[in-house]
């Protein structure tokens, strides 16, 4: 959940009983350990703290170039031909000077997207005492991570808002036409490792959470029913589209990041996309239209921003009682336990 939650929202559910997490893909060292020391002086429950493990590509000027024309009418409605953008990557992944930081810190867990880190840096995390997580999107996947030594698998379903967490295939295509859906997802994970599964994808309400338990996952994680409590960093447009949108509403689109990811749809999806082979490579489409979504939104136009939601979107809307992150995760937990009769 980069960009829509901070330390607030990790110390409401950490608070409640839950494993609250720092969004670290758009952080740099100080402001990870800003947000940590945040956490620690509000509670001293758990947490976890997430990073990006992708390969930053080489910007390869064709490509850039290509795209650039392909969002040059775009620029021109809105002013900006002469502001054409540098594409450069702008999301990091984890790095020698992070896992410092982590061995310093050490929080209760930290957690991975795209795979896993050096061997050397997994090692000097587990030295430290942090409990390490990596989302896999298809059973090979769980079976590398377990192997390299993840202690946990976060199984995520096709149902999942966000980036896809894929990075053993990774040709874009492939990806969205053969992602597997949580339910399917989570019995084959579990019976393929050891070590314990956490469900992600399309689970917004007890039933999801109690289903997923059911099928052998350990734990859940849930993202997007959070974006409706009070703490989520989203944008007052993000907030409205949530609110308005439909459950046909989603898109997977490579065309705001370069890589498969989970949204509501917006007039760039819809005009260029959703797939799109010709979108520079993650990270780096970010900062291709990233004037055009300032712009956009400076005038109440969200058709250039990503709003990533899951397919579950209106079963949490529909089923939100309070705001607060806190207040959420203890019904959740109370409605779950009834549910299993726990």
């Amino acid at each position: 959940m980069a960009g829509s939650n901070d330390a607030a929202l990790a110390i409401a559910v950490s608070s409640a009983g839950g494993l609250g997490s720092i969004p670290a893909g758009m952080l740099n060292a100080d402001q990870v350990r800003q947000g940590i020391n945040d956490i620690r002086a509000q509670t001293g429950a758990p947490f976890g703290v997430n990073f990006f493990c992708h390969q930053t590509p080489t910007p390869d000027a064709a490509t850039n170039a290509q795209w650039l024309q392909h969002l040059t009418p775009y620029f021109n409605e809105f002013d900006l031909a002469d502001a054409l953008p540098e594409i450069v990557a702008t999301r990091f992944p984890f790095d020698e000077a992070l896992c410092e930081l982590m061995v310093e810190l050490h929080p209760a867990v930290v957690s991975f997207h795209y795979g896993l880190p050096k061997p050397q840096f997994v090692e000097a995390l587990k030295a430290a005492g942090c409990f390490i997580q990596s989302t896999a999107t298809t059973v090979e996947e769980a079976v590398w991570l377990e192997q390299q030594g993840a202690q946990a698998i976060i199984a995520q379903g096709a149902e999942a808002g966000g980036h896809r967490g894929v990075f053993l295939h990774t040709e874009t295509n492939n990806q969205v036409q053969s992602q597997i859906g949580t339910m399917a997802l989570i019995p084959q994970v579990v019976d393929a490792v050891s070590v314990p599964v956490i469900a992600t994808g399309g689970i917004a309400d007890a039933r999801g959470i109690a289903a997923a338990l059911l099928l052998g996952a350990s734990a859940v994680q849930l993202g997007t029913r959070f974006l409706f409590c009070e703490q989520a960093t989203i944008s007052a447009g993000y907030r409205a589209a949530l609110e308005q949108a439909s459950a046909q509403d989603t898109r997977v689109t490579n065309v705001l990041s370069g890589r498969p990811a989970r949204g509501l749809h917006n007039r760039l999806i819809d005009e260029l996309g959703p797939i799109s082979s010709q979108a520079p490579a993650f990270p780096l489409a970010t900062s291709a239209s990233a004037p055009l979504r300032k712009a956009a939104e400076a005038k109440g136009d969200m058709g250039f921003s990503p709003m990533w939601s899951g397919q579950a979107v209106t079963v949490g809307r529909n089923a939100q009682t309070t705001t607060d992150a806190q207040v959420l995760t203890l019904e959740l937990g109370e409605a779950t336990l009834e549910l299993l009769g726990w």
